[in-house]
């Protein structure tokens, strides 16, 4: 070996010579284990760390693979003192990761693959290592949960709250202010609490690192309970502040200054300041003293549940063997089903309606769905002989899957990132989802969806998940459609009448939507 390959491999070779030799083994297959997930499953990891690069939402899970690591070394004494043994309810745990992951890939749902894949991770460690060294490496285990971009889910409930606390902090203030949804009106200007400013992104970050304060600072589980509650409520609390602040600055200054204003102080120093007092605060009760041990190997070993635990061994290799088998059940179980699809006439066009013509003008604000990967869309405006109009928009699918989901989210009447926002619920006895939304003027629409698939009618996502995910379980073919009727307010009659009249005008809903699928 040439003496500068001999000197770049000396340091690896010296920290492999110090481990136990009972562990180099277990640690080889866990290495091999581990970069199997990341290559078999590597566009669910991609899209992760697309996540955590792109969007300022998950720009803290970029640290937290180091903080597991630092979190691990700060355990390793007590790690090294376990003897890896191969245990077999780590693979019954990897089963269901694998199987939530196949469930995943068959809704659509990008949040239970990314999911699944961190636990399978987990359950590989468990499955290979055995249960007292996953005891002793326990919290950096649980950690890897927080590299899952989840919380944009939370953005429509987080700008209902932030809006109602900015008006009651707008009357406290004597401030005279209106609210329409999430708009609010004030005497120097219109307002809305976008999605950027439902304080989710920090709601988020501080969960994450209010978890890790738990853990290296407190001992006792209700004030790690209690600080876990504060890391949750003062960030919404303080986002609430925040969209009161820029208001009130922009009665002095201007709407202009206050948005500048926002983006620099609020979004870099005002958060800042928050996280140093929660922290000030919470430094007084803080009971873990800076250098007591993270794990105790001793307690580990002396455990009689962990005793019981490790009872149900099983070869490290078997462990290995079975790992492998999962993946190849459920990735050819995945695969297979992504390769139905449902035969569909080759066009489908604007259905007639009786008593209602086809309309070339446009709405007052521009509303269109949103169907990615539909196969067949249709978008219509209803005219009927009082000059009433209604708004139709279709979508067919020949299957359902990653970037073709009928209810997927940002999907349908409520696009992400567009000019309308939810406003309430919309009234019932329509048997779909109806939604009041507003756009800025304000303009009110009233939209109702449903799904139709095989026999199924319904407004519910969740169900149309359900039985999307059963059809590919069964590796069952049958097309999704997906109809959006809605109506601006403030004509002759209120939204919800026209709607009505309009599906009075259709006959058997189902019946209509199936006739629309099959090309007419």
């Amino acid at each position: 070996m040439p003496p500068e390959i001999a000197s770049n491999t000396a340091p690896l070779g010296r920290v492999l010579a110090r481990l136990p030799a009972e562990w180099r083994a277990p640690l080889a297959r866990l290495g091999l284990a581990w970069a199997a997930i990341l290559l078999v499953f590597l566009p669910d990891w991609a899209a992760m760390a697309g996540q955590w690069w792109d969007s300022s939402t998950y720009n803290h899970i970029l640290l937290i693979p180091f903080i597991i690591g630092w979190l691990s070394s700060q355990r390793m004494a007590a790690t090294l003192a376990q003897r890896p043994q191969g245990w077999w309810p780590g693979l019954a745990l990897f089963a269901g990761a694998a199987f939530l992951w196949m469930l995943g890939s068959f809704a659509g749902l990008s949040i239970a693959k990314q999911l699944a894949v961190v636990v399978m991770a987990q359950a590989a460690f468990l499955a290979l290592m055995g249960p007292r060294v996953a005891a002793t490496q326990l919290f950096p285990l649980f950690y890897m949960l927080f590299m899952v971009p989840a919380g944009d889910e939370l953005i429509p409930t987080l700008q209902t709250i932030t809006a109602k606390l900015t008006m009651a902090m707008l009357h406290i203030t004597q401030i005279p202010a209106t609210i329409d949804g999430v708009f609010i009106t004030t005497p120097f200007g219109y307002f809305e609490v976008a999605e950027a400013c439902s304080g989710v992104k920090f709601l988020i970050a501080m969960l994450a690192y209010g978890a890790l304060v738990c853990n290296v600072c407190f001992r006792s589980p209700w004030r790690r309970a209690g600080f876990m509650v504060v890391s949750a409520v003062v960030p919404i609390l303080a986002n609430g502040l925040r969209a009161w602040g820029t208001i009130w600055i922009a009665g002095w200054y201007g709407i202009e200054f206050a948005a500048s204003f926002d983006h620099v102080f609020y979004g870099w120093v005002f958060f800042a300041i928050v996280m140093a007092l929660v922290m000030l605060v919470g430094w007084k009760f803080f009971d873990r003293a800076v250098d007591a041990q993270m794990a105790d190997a001793a307690a580990v070993e002396a455990s009689p549940i962990l005793t019981r635990l490790s009872a149900l061994r099983l070869g490290q290799n078997a462990a290995l063997g079975g790992l492998a088998a999962l993946v190849a059940l459920f990735v050819g179980w995945s695969a297979a089903a992504d390769s139905l699809s449902a035969p569909l006439p080759s066009r489908i066009s604007v259905p007639q309606v009786a008593g209602w013509t086809i309309s070339d003008s446009g709405p007052t604000t521009d509303w269109t769905p949103l169907h990615a990967g539909a196969d067949h869309r249709l978008k219509a405006r209803y005219r009927d002989v009082q000059g009433r109009t209604v708004d139709l928009s279709y979508a067919l699918y020949a299957a359902q899957g990653e970037g073709r989901e009928a209810g997927g989210f940002g999907q349908g009447a409520l696009p992400m990132d567009s000019h309308w926002a939810w406003e309430a619920p919309g009234p019932d006895g329509f048997g779909g989802k109806a939604d009041v939304i507003q756009a800025p003027g304000p303009v009110h629409r009233v939209t109702v969806t449903w799904y139709r698939t095989g026999d199924l009618l319904t407004g519910s996502n969740a169900k149309l998940k359900l039985v999307n995910i059963l059809d590919r379980l069964l590796l069952r073919r049958r097309p999704t459609a997906v109809l959006i009727l809605s109506a601006e307010e403030g004509q002759s009659a209120p939204a919800e009448q026209l709607i009505r009249d309009f599906l009075s005008a259709t006959g058997p809903q189902a019946e209509w939507m199936d006739r629309i699928a099959r090309g007419g």
